[in-house]
Order: C-alpha cells, then structure tokens, then sequence
C-alpha cells in the first residue's frame, strides 16, 4: 500500500482527486503526475481499485461495508526492480530530446540559409566567370592597340633618326653657306675700301685736271695777253720805226743802216717770242696730253672700278638674296623639325600615358583576378566546410533516427510484454493485475504506459522517446530529398 501510495504520489507536483474508502478498501481513481493538462508533462494516468479480498471488480461497483480483514502480506512492500531514478533519467532526456529538437531546428534553417548561399556562390561564380572570359578580350584588344601603338612609335623613330640626318645635311649646307657668306662679306668689305681708295684718287685726279686746266686757262690767258702784248709792242714799235722813218731825217755821214739795225732786233724780239710760244705751246701740250692721259687712265680705272663695284653690288645682291632664302629654308626646316620633335614627343607621351593605363589596367585586373581568384578559393573553402558539415548534420541525423528507432523498439519490447507479481497476469502498460486475489489494475484498464487513452506528454499515450522518434521521422519525410552534397569537381 506504501508502496503503491508512492507512486501514486511520485512527484511533489501530483495531486490526488478523489481517494474515496468503500468497505475498508482503498480505491484510488486517478492520479495525475505532472498536472491534468497534456503540455509538456505529460498525465501518467494510474487507476487502483482494491477490495477487501483484492479480487473483485472494483470498476463502478462498490460492496456494502463490511469488516476490514488485513491481509499482512500485502502488507509487505513489493519488490518490483524499478530503479527510483528512472523518472530523473527521463525527465533528463525529455530535456535533452528538447534540446535537440531546437538543434535540429536550428539545423535545418542553416541548411537552408546554406544552400541559399551556395546557390549565390555558384550564381557570383557563373559571373565572374563570364567576366573572365569578357576581360580576357578586352585584355587581347588592349595587347593589339599596344602593338599598334609601338609600332607607331617605332615608326616615328625611324622618322626622327631621318629627319636628324637631314637636320644635320642642313646643318652643314647651312654652315657652308654663312661660311660663304662671310668670305663674301669680307671680299665685300675689301672691294669697299678699295673702292674708297680709288674714289679718293679719282677725286685727287680730278681736282689736280681742274686745277690743270684752271692753269691751262690761265696760261692760254697769259699767252694769249703776252701775244696781244707782243703785238701791240710790235704795233708800236714798227709805228715808231714808220714815224721815225718819215720824220727823221739825217744827214749822217757815216750812212747808218736803221732798217737792217731794226729787221735784226725785231727778227731777235720774233725769234725770242717765237720760241716763247713754242716753249710754252710744247710745255702746255705736254701738260695737256700727260692730264689727258692721266684722265684717260684714271677714267679707265675708275670704269673698271664701277664696273667691279656694280658686279660686287650685284653679287651682294645675290647672295643676301641666297642667304635669305637659305635662312627661310632653315627656319622653315628649323619649324618642320620643331613641329616633328613636338608631334613626337606628343606621340611618346601619348604612347608612354596608354601604356601606363594599360599596364594600370592590366595590374588591376591582375588584381581583380587574384582577389576573385582568392574569394572563390576562400568560397570553395567555405563551401567544403558547408559541405562536410552538411554531411556531419546528415550523418548525425542518422544516427539519431537509429538511435530513436532503436529506443522506440526498447520501449515496446519494454511496455508490451506480461509479468506475473504475486500470482495472476499482470501488465505493465496494459491489461490487468492481480496481486493476492481481487481485482487491481494497476495502469491497466484505461490507463497505459506507451499505449492506451492516458497519454505521457499529452495527446494519445506514447512515450516521451517514442514521441520524440516520432517528430524526427516527420522532420525528415519534409526533407524527404536528400541534401545536395556538391562536388570540387563539379565546379572546377
């Protein structure tokens, strides 16, 4: 009875409803363990019902009172190797399974959220992937404009080293030119000073002609009075020879010739005026003819010189036109090179900043690949681990349902099966026992454990482990397609 008021009363939360006494016997109609309510206790639903004799039907039937007669067998508690720290164990893995269940719910939902972000993955992996392919042409694209661009630039090479040569062709033209130049200068600057001295003696000689035929006026002047002179003497004295002639005359005896005395002087006087003349005739014609011949020679010369003047203007002329056409050419040359230089070095600076945002380019795609290279490994990385906890959680889902299947079958064999206590059948979870006679049910009749209407968790009666295998079993029929386990190869 002790024993059986114990287990009635197993937990401090078990309340008894009715415990009513019919004819000295003890009945007890129900016993709740862990409340009326199915939640998560669950009722372990006892019925006792003993009469006097422990053998009558004590459902809906009560005997009239009689004496109480004290069996002191019964008295005696039972044996029954029920460890008293099962309802621990239980409660433990009730918690436990609890546990669990949040685990695997947690579970499922990171499985979920994974495959998600492996489906995201293999879409970020498609594209990059496209855009490999997609950089690698614009990659082949830039390797040509670079080529071109060398080329080019290989070609205005060739193109400056040619135009150096000619610069340099120039060059020597040019300083043959202003060497010429020079010299004409110099040959310029001599004839000048030459003509500068010829002009002085030409002018010299011209002054000395005019002052030689100032004096040859002057002395044609002078003859030409010492002639009137002359005459008019001779005109006077041949008057006074006449006169005297005509008035004087003398009776000299001794018989004077005047006239020879007179022809003698005037003949001396013609003589000495004749040869004055001659003398100053000769004299000036030879003055003349040596002024004449200076005049001639210095009018030669100063033709001659005229001449050489007017070739040297000439030449000048020439050569300052030739000397303004070279240095046109040469500034002409000079800007065509100037303009060459600048288009070439435009074009190597053009060509040098392409090439540096190539290479930028192409170092940034270099990076871009090792980054996108770097996160898909790091990604592969993840999504091995994925993978192989993926396999973990099934593997352990697994065991775990071979686990419940395995304790589903130890519970069944477990409440299923008949015992005998004291005589009679008895069923542990089922059917009815009888201890001495009368009739106890002792969680029989309506009330079962792992079977029946009472129910351990609520609802129908099954057992916290059974319950639990259930929930497993349904768990895994939603996910009744297996996990997708992807493979390194399928993605490489």
């Amino acid at each position: 009875l002790s024993t059986w008021t114990k287990m009635a009363t197993y937990s401090s939360s078990s309340s008894r409803k009715s415990l009513p006494v019919s004819g000295g016997g003890y009945t007890i109609s129900r016993s709740s363990y862990g409340g009326t309510s199915a939640g998560p206790g669950s009722v372990y639903g006892m019925s006792m019902s003993m009469g006097s004799s422990f053998g009558g039907i004590g459902q809906g039937f009560v005997p009239p009172i009689t004496a109480v007669q004290v069996n002191k067998s019964l008295l005696a508690p039972l044996n029954l190797e029920i460890d008293p720290t099962i309802q621990a164990v239980r409660t433990q893995e009730k918690d436990q399974i609890k546990t669990l269940n949040n685990r695997f719910a947690s579970f499922i939902d990171k499985v979920r959220f994974l495959e998600q972000q492996n489906k995201m993955l293999e879409t970020k992996w498609n594209l990059l992937q496209e855009q490999t392919t997609t950089r690698s042409n614009i990659e082949g694209m830039f390797e040509a404009y670079i080529s071109n661009l060398r080329r080019q630039l290989d070609g205005l090479g060739n193109e400056k080293v040619k135009l150096e040569g000619e610069l340099r062709n120039m060059q020597g033209l040019v300083e043959d030119f202003k060497r010429k130049y020079e010299d004409e200068i110099n040959k310029r600057a001599a004839a000048e000073n030459e003509f500068v001295l010829l002009k002085k003696d030409v002018d010299a000689a011209y002054m000395n002609k005019v002052e030689l035929e100032a004096k040859a006026d002057a002395l044609q002047d002078e003859i030409n009075f010492l002639r009137a002179v002359y005459e008019a003497e001779l005109r006077e004295l041949q008057s006074q020879i006449k006169d005297t002639s005509v008035i004087v005359e003398m009776d000299n005896s001794r018989n004077l010739d005047m006239d020879s005395i007179v022809a003698e002087v005037r003949a001396q006087y013609e003589d000495i005026a004749n040869r004055s003349r001659a003398e100053a005739e000769t004299w000036y014609r030879q003055k003349y003819e040596e002024m004449q011949s200076s005049a001639g020679q210095y009018g030669d010369d100063l033709r001659t010189t005229k001449a050489e003047i007017a070739e040297l203007n000439r030449m000048i002329a020439r050569l300052q036109n030739e000397i303004e056409a070279v240095k046109g050419q040469r500034a002409s040359l000079e800007a065509q090179i100037a303009e060459a230089e600048e288009r070439g070095e435009l074009a190597v600076k053009d060509a040098k900043l392409r090439i540096r945002e190539l290479e930028d380019a192409l170092q940034r795609a270099k990076q871009d690949m090792t980054r996108q290279v770097r996160e898909y490994q790091e990604l592969m990385n993840v999504k091995l681990a994925l993978d192989i906890e993926i396999a973990t959680y099934r593997k352990l889902l697994e065991g775990e349902e071979t686990r419940w299947d395995e304790l589903e079958h130890l519970i069944a064999s477990y409440g299923g099966g008949s015992a005998s206590y004291g005589g009679g059948s008895a069923s542990y979870g089922g059917g009815s026992a009888s201890y001495g006679g009368g009739s106890a049910s002792y969680g029989g009749g309506s009330a079962s454990y792992g079977g029946g209407s009472a129910s351990y968790g609520g609802g129908s009666a099954r057992s916290p482990n059974q319950s639990q295998s259930v929930l497993a079993r349904e768990c895994i029929k939603r996910r009744a397609a297996p996990f997708p386990i992807y493979k390194l190869s399928n993605l490489i």
